[in-house]
């Protein structure tokens, strides 16, 4: 069973439909933590375990440091980074007693090599880093595997909105001179989800054609 989360209900309903039978969308608040903690003793009453989680939510300021103010330095910090500490909390008391479990989160290419106009951003997607690293420690002996998938540039409304000149400058940086898709991700997830990556754990598993390698 898939539980899928989002913010609005219009977006609930997209889960359901694209899930059928299959899974549920459901509300989730990032930004409160009693939210979050209702959420998940849902899950647990009503499907029995969260063997496999995806951390997805996210939010960016396209702002220079010095024009962002602390009200949206806060809130993408607690959407970006606050947020999986709190649902990565609440879910690996469970997985230890199974001994069982994957913690996957999304980062980003600039957790690594920064942007313009992106410092609270990045701050986020490099805390993600050194969180995940360290909790990956913490829970090996039981079995869990807690790692990253750090996208490069994804096909998606952002990009579509760029226009040519935007476009050539951030594709002469791709050695593989496209912008990924979306599937690109979900396989990355499928991959670390299932049992042929059991020996991976603390890895940043970059999907970015070539643009950063580490």
């Amino acid at each position: 069973m898939v539980i899928g989360t989002a913010t609005t209900q219009s977006e609930v309903e997209k889960i359901n439909k694209f899930l059928k039978n299959h899974g549920i969308g459901t509300i989730l608040n990032f930004e409160n933590s009693l939210s979050i903690d209702n959420t998940i003793n849902m899950i647990y009453k009503n499907f029995g375990s969260i063997d496999i989680l995806i951390n997805n939510a996210g939010i960016n300021y396209d702002k220079l440091l010095m024009n962002i103010n602390l009200f949206e330095w806060n809130k993408i910090i607690k959407i970006n980074l606050t947020s999986v500490f709190h649902i990565s909390k609440n879910v690996i008391k469970n997985m230890i007693r199974k001994k069982q479990g994957r913690i996957i989160t999304i980062g980003s290419i600039i957790g690594q090599i920064g942007n313009i106009g992106q410092t609270s951003y990045a701050a986020t997607k490099s805390g993600i880093i050194g969180f995940h690293k360290s909790l990956a420690l913490e829970v090996a002996r039981y079995g869990i595997t807690v790692n990253i998938i750090a996208p490069g540039f994804i096909k998606t409304n952002m990009t579509n909105n760029l226009n040519n000149i935007q476009k050539k400058k951030y594709l002469s940086k791709i050695p593989m001179n496209r912008f990924g898709h979306a599937n690109d991700i979900a396989n990355a997830v499928i991959f670390l989800a299932s049992n042929k990556s059991a020996y991976i754990t603390g890895h940043i598993l970059h999907v970015n054609g070539g643009m950063y390698m580490n």
